[in-house]
């Protein structure tokens, strides 16, 4: 059932020292559609496929001059997360007026790596830190889409979860982590531009779709719970496929097609971006592995899609080779 988000916690003695916080990044999403919540209440709702070792970090200084000045320049939806957080974390008759936030990620923003989302997860967390308050991530969920008006669910690090991205609740957790994968990601766009998310409205689903959807989130929920890697990566196919129609990956067909060439599992895109990712089995032998991830890697290039980094989803079994790189 939905999680409903907490109200403010209750005043805490200040801290005022400059805090620290990090979040991840995703790379698109496994899954995303409309969903029934506990309630029968149809939901934007997705499931995004985590990308280790990127995402964001934040600094944040308090300081008692008015206003938020964020470094680098431009970053309206953090700079509108620090200010969020300043008066969700200290008491009003003792709150800094301002502060410098500085935010560093290592994605490319506009793409569909959850990169905004990202630089905001980690600009709570470090308002948060100034004041020696660590926020349950209901808060930190609530506090995203209130800066941004859609998040992605990264500040949920420990479980997967189907997230309602308006709404900023967890409409169900589906396990404790994702089967092993090995993903090889792509830019299907190549223009560097990226997509404007909030500028495009909300997909609207046909009634089959919503009961497609039905079946991949049951689907996908007994992926997780028994390590189904070939079982997932069927879902992130048929919900890529569907979403097509709303502005999908360009060569969306060739990765399906060099997916079968190379014993992939599936194809997984960013619904609202231009990353896709052929994804393997990461439990399959390491050396028939990575001879089939050398090979998907040179096919796509001949398409035309330029190859931007391989990772393993976390989880993967020990002595096996992690083929982790990135362009």
């Amino acid at each position: 059932m939905p999680h409903p988000l907490g109200a403010p916690g209750p005043p805490v003695a200040p801290v005022r020292r400059t805090g620290h916080g990090r979040a991840p990044a995703h790379h698109g999403e496994i899954l995303q559609g409309v969903f029934e919540d506990a309630g029968g209440r149809l939901r934007h709702g997705l499931v995004t496929l985590p990308m280790p070792g990127h995402g964001s970090r934040a600094s944040f200084t308090p300081h008692d001059a008015p206003g938020v000045t964020v470094e680098p320049a431009g970053l309206a939806k953090s700079t509108a997360a620090a200010e969020l957080a300043l008066r969700h974390v200290f008491p009003a008759d003792d709150r800094p007026r301002g502060g410098v936030l500085r935010v560093a990620h290592d994605v490319t923003p506009a793409v569909g790596l959850g990169s905004s989302t990202s630089d905001v997860v980690a600009t709570i967390r470090a308002v948060a830190d100034c004041a020696g308050v660590r926020l349950p991530e209901a808060a930190v969920a609530r506090l995203a889409v209130a800066a941004e008006r859609a998040s992605d669910p990264i500040m949920v690090e420990d479980r997967v979860v189907l997230f309602a991205q308006r709404d900023g609740v967890v409409v169900e957790t589906l396990g404790p982590r994702l089967p092993p994968l090995v993903v090889v990601g792509v830019d299907t766009d190549g223009s560097g531009l990226g997509i404007d998310t909030l500028s495009r409205p909300p997909a609207r689903y046909e009634a089959g779709e919503v009961a497609a959807f039905r079946v991949l989130r049951a689907a996908l929920r007994q992926a997780v719970l028994s390590g189904d890697a070939a079982l997932l990566g069927r879902v992130a196919t048929a919900s890529s496929r569907v979403n097509q129609r709303f502005g999908g990956a360009a060569g969306f067909a060739e990765l399906v097609e060099v997916c079968r060439a190379v014993g992939g599992v599936g194809v997984q895109v960013a619904h609202s971006g231009t990353v896709a990712g052929v994804l393997f089995d990461g439990t399959a032998p390491a050396a028939d592995l990575a001879e089939r991830v050398d090979r998907c890697e040179r096919l796509l290039a001949r398409r035309g899609l330029a190859h931007r980094v391989t990772f393993a989803t976390p989880g993967r079994p020990h002595g096996h080779r992690n083929p982790a790189s990135a362009s």
